[in-house]
């Protein structure tokens, strides 16, 4: 079993620190030299731990007479980035991903269905609104709405899902512009980016009459029809070629 450098001893305290919030978001960490005193180590081992939190994201540095270090909250952007480096290295296809969100999305209407309270339906109410505003506007249009989806399994209160969710609409996100950017002009996406917005509207109604079954029906068809939308487009068809 091998055993921990003093660095990554430092890097573990502190990014405990942060995970537990007792280091919170923009704040400056202790000069160098008060760390080297708390923990009993010298300057190069200190910045080593630096360099350990900094590739995690959960710090950033600046150099200079005003520079040093100020804490990052953890997000899901590192997690997401890897996760497309993991699906890059096996070769996943885009359709892959979509398939993984038409699977964990539809069960998560079903259980807000459920749950919601009244500022849950008012959020997914105004981002339903914004993408009304915009939707002469493609990639406005598509913004407002990714982050439909996104909202939507936040409001079901499940950390895990929400985590994996948000990985997963990196990469779903990233191919739905790609294929909108090349294709906005073609009245066929015109008309899905339409429907999808229609489905975004009635899911609403579904989910006010607490109507589990339906809500979990038209929500995996919406979906599926994203995904077929994608699937018989020019994007690209691996992550690879989409993330690369």
């Amino acid at each position: 079993m091998r055993v921990p450098k003093t660095a990554e001893l430092v890097a573990a305290q502190l990014r405990r620190q942060i995970i537990k919030g007792e280091l919170r978001e923009g704040e400056a960490l202790a000069p160098e030299s008060v760390l080297m005193e708390q923990f009993g180590v010298s300057r190069p081992t200190l910045r080593e731990a630096f360099r350990v939190l900094e590739a995690e994201a959960l710090i950033s540095v600046r150099r200079g007479a005003h520079g040093g270090a100020r804490v990052h909250a953890p997000n899901g952007d590192i997690a997401a980035r890897y996760a497309g480096l993991i699906l890059e290295h096996r070769e996943t296809t885009v359709g892959d991903v979509y398939q993984a969100s038409a699977i964990i999305e539809p069960p998560c209407a079903a259980l807000l269905a459920g749950t919601w309270s009244e500022g849950d339906l008012d959020r997914l109410q105004e981002l339903y609104e914004e993408a009304e505003r915009v939707k002469n506007d493609p990639l406005a249009l598509l913004d407002a709405q990714d982050r439909f989806h996104l909202l939507l399994v936040e409001l079901t209160g499940n950390q895990t899902l929400t985590v994996l969710t948000g990985m997963l609409r990196h990469i779903v996100d990233r191919a739905n512009q790609a294929y909108v950017s090349a294709e906005s002009a073609l009245p066929a996406q015109r008309r899905a980016a339409l429907k999808g917005q229609r489905a975004h509207a009635k899911l609403i109604e579904h989910l006010r009459d607490r109507d589990a079954d339906n809500a979990q029906t038209l929500w995996r068809r919406h979906l599926d029809e994203q995904g077929d939308h994608f699937r018989t487009g020019s994007g690209a068809r691996t992550v690879l070629d989409l993330l690369g």
